[in-house]
Order: C-alpha cells, then structure tokens, then sequence
C-alpha cells in the first residue's frame, strides 16, 4: 500500500479575508492527515479511522445530499464529484487514514482530508499529475457543496501546497515564504478552548453574506473589487453590522502584506504588534468571537486570558472562523511555559501546544 501525508494550516493574518478575494498569510504546519490506501476494482471508497464510522462511497453515487452536509463522508462523495466534473478519472480505493490533528480546533482538519482524498485519486487514477491548485479547488468546492461549508479557498491551497503562503486572490499572486518563529526568539501557540464549530453554519456564512452586501452597493461582487479610498470616503454607521466587518476587510487586507513582510524580515516586535492589531480588529468590527445562538464564551474567555497574561509581551488573536476554537498567540520562548501553564488551568491539559510552520 502507498502512503501519503496532508499537513494541516495555520492562518496567521486576513481573517475572513478571502471570501472576497482578499489577501491572506497562512501556513502548513507540522500535525497532519496521513493515509495508507491501494486501488480497488469494484469502484467503491472505503475508508477507515480509527474511532469513526467507516465511510463507503461509490463512485456512481455523487449527487450532493443535504443530509451527509458536515459529515466526513460528504467530503469524499464532493471530491470524487469535482475530480469527474473536471474531466478527471476517478475509481474504488481502501483507505486506513489516521491524524495528529485536532478536531475542530481551526487546523483545517477538514480541508486537509479533503485534499487527502485528492491527492489519493491523483495518484492512483491520474498519474500523480494533478496540480496543487487543482486539488486545492476540488477539495474546496467538496467542502463548500457537498460538506455545506461557506469557505475561501486558502485551507485548501495551504494544505495541498505545504508551504508558508502569502496569497493574493484578487491577482493570484501566491509567493512562498520562508518562515520560523524560532529564529525570532518566538513561540507560535495555540490553545483550544473546547467550543464546538458544530451549528455554527449559519453564523459563518453571515460574514461573508454582511461583506457581499457592502460590496453590492458599489455595483461589485466582492470587496477586493471595491476601491478601500471610496468606501471609507462615506459616511458609513458604524453601528452596522455589514459596515463594520467590510471595514475590517479593507483594514486586515492592508494588514496582510505587511505581516507577511515583518515575517520575512524577522521582525518579531513588527509581527506581533501587527498580530495584536488583527485579533483587535476581528474582536471589535468582525465581531466573530461570541455567537448568540450558543452563547458559547469560551474563546472570548480564551483571548481575556492571553490579553492579561501577554499585554506588553506578546500577542494574541482568535484562530481561522472563530466563534469557537482555538487562541493563537505568539509570545518571546522564555515566557511559553508560564503561559502553557495558565491557558491549560483554563482549558485543560494538552488544550496549549507549540505550532511549527512548514
């Protein structure tokens, strides 16, 4: 049997940005998805994980079904269906998958499973030919149709290149970054703080739906293709919901090279006062860190925490969705252990653990 490996991503600057084809820096990191898997003949997906259900699909059977939407198997029915739609081949494979990383924790499990099950077809049916951004969009229209995921396009694309990635949407730039905390004098953490994504759809899709309505106004499609100069030029409410997440996206696109350059420079104090300054802006104008159809404050209680324990060392800003998940911080190494310490008094032992970008 062959085995392949799938790392998970970190999004470390524009939150909620490429939905409207914004601009965003994001990494793989070293928890991954991995799988030992060998064709089949009787054209059928099996796959196996310890402690789930097993998934079986057919390959003449990928109709999206509402009722598989945020079930794995939904991913796997998605992908094969994008890979046939692209005029790719597709057939039966046995699958035994396992994984380091963390359910729900913002680590784009999902994205990188799906990307697996791409990566796999690539290899067994089309000659390991298919291009990264290939596998990337097959894997991203899986989660968005058939798994019933609002999403950009950036896990995907992170998880099937495997690089530290500056991205561009709006002009396909993609530039790879080469990047270490550790030569900053860094930790890069985060913490799970146990809320469940679960329900939480709805208060996704709100984002980018609040951001399309702004753009409409200016007679566009996205925000990335409204000029920043004229929608700050009115004289908006800002008590507006839909106002204040389109001002966070112009604010955090900005935001977005100039982390991306603090990191290449190795300017830590530059990329955590940057950091500091995209985890306020998503608290205060995107408004994703408490949802009132849970009422969950778990990662609200999170981010209080590692303001009063980082304040004037480090930073500290809520992971990928929000609304649930993980804190991600970054703070000088001799100082990760008191912090280890407190957040998992918090959250739990193993709850705060070191990322490393890949």
């Amino acid at each position: 049997m062959a085995i392949i490996t799938v790392p998970g991503r970190t999004e470390l600057s524009g939150n909620h940005t490429d939905h409207q084809n914004g601009r965003v820096l994001a990494s793989a990191i070293h928890l991954n998805v991995k799988a030992s898997f060998a064709a089949n003949s009787d054209s059928v997906v099996r796959i196996h994980s310890k402690g789930y259900d097993p998934i079986i699909v057919r390959t003449s059977q990928l109709n999206i079904r509402p009722a598989e939407f945020g079930k794995p198997v939904s991913l796997v029915r998605g992908v094969l269906a994008a890979f046939q739609d692209l005029g790719l081949e597709i057939g039966g494979f046995d699958a035994d998958v396992s994984s380091s990383l963390p359910i729900g924790a913002g680590l784009s499990s999902s994205a990188a499973f799906s990307v697996l099950i791409a990566r796999i077809l690539s290899q067994l049916y089309n000659n390991d030919a298919v291009e990264d951004i290939v596998l990337a969009r097959t894997a991203h229209r899986a989660e968005k149709d058939h798994f019933g995921k609002p999403s950009g396009l950036t896990s995907q694309l992170v998880c099937a290149c495997g690089h530290t990635l500056y991205v561009d949407l709006k002009t396909n730039e993609i530039e790879r970054i080469e990047a270490d905390f550790s030569d900053m004098g860094l930790t890069m953490c985060l913490t799970d703080t146990g809320g469940s994504h679960d329900g939480l759809n709805t208060s996704y899709a709100r984002i980018p739906a609040d951001m399309c309505y702004i753009a409409n106004l200016f007679d566009v499609g996205v925000l990335a293709d409204v000029d920043p100069a004229e929608f700050r030029s009115r004289g908006w409410d800002q008590a507006n919901r839909p106002v204040r997440r389109a001002m966070h996206f112009f604010d955090e696109n900005e935001r977005v090279p100039l982390m991306r350059d603090a990191l290449k420079s190795h300017n830590g104090e530059e990329y955590m006062r940057l950091m500091n300054e995209s985890g306020r802006s998503s608290e205060t104008l995107l408004n994703n860190i408490v949802t009132s159809s849970t009422g969950d404050t778990r990662l609200l209680d999170g981010l209080s925490l590692s303001a009063s324990l980082l304040s004037g060392k480090g930073a500290w800003r809520v992971h990928g969705g929000g609304f649930a998940g993980c804190v991600q911080a970054a703070m000088p190494s001799d100082f990760f252990p008191v912090y280890q310490a407190e957040m998992e008094k918090a959250f739990g032992p193993g709850s705060c653990f070191v990322i490393h970008l890949v």
